[in-house]
């Protein structure tokens, strides 16, 4: 019995040590603004790509894009993340960068946390950054 017991413990506390794993941010999320985008890993880096408008987006090409020549292309597959690494010290994705469609802006971007519902992502441009959670859809 003190074996069972011994061994429950083992992995109850091994499971609480095991660090993010860098593909851990795959796959699909929901963001507050109402887009929805695909993570996904393309050479050492991750990008994200938008696979989803909400109907609140009534915008569905890109005309607030800086880039004039960009301002009639679909927000639809648009890759809006590039450049994020997995820094092996700090189990966070970091030197990311994301474009903002609902706004024309583009910002630093960096995921500090990852579990099974959500993300919890910092977005920054000079001296201002905000925390989000984006939520993980199907």
């Amino acid at each position: 019995m003190k074996k069972i017991v011994v061994i429950v413990a083992f992995l109850v506390v091994s499971s609480l040590t095991i660090a993010q794993r860098p593909d851990d941010i795959v796959g699909k999320y929901h963001l507050p603004n109402g887009l929805d985008i695909e993570i996904f890993k393309k050479g050492n880096e991750y990008l994200g790509k938008i696979v989803g408008l909400d109907e609140d987006n009534t915008e569905k090409l890109d005309v607030k894009n800086p880039d004039k020549s960009q301002r009639n292309d679909p927000l639809l597959g648009k890759v809006i993340i590039t450049g994020l690494k997995y820094d092996e010290e700090d189990h966070e994705w970091v030197d990311g960068k994301m474009y903002g469609p609902d706004k024309g802006m583009y910002f630093n971007l960096k995921i500090t946390e990852e579990n099974e519902k959500d993300i919890v992502v910092v977005g920054s441009k000079l001296i201002f950054w905000k925390t989000l959670k984006w939520e993980k859809i199907l």
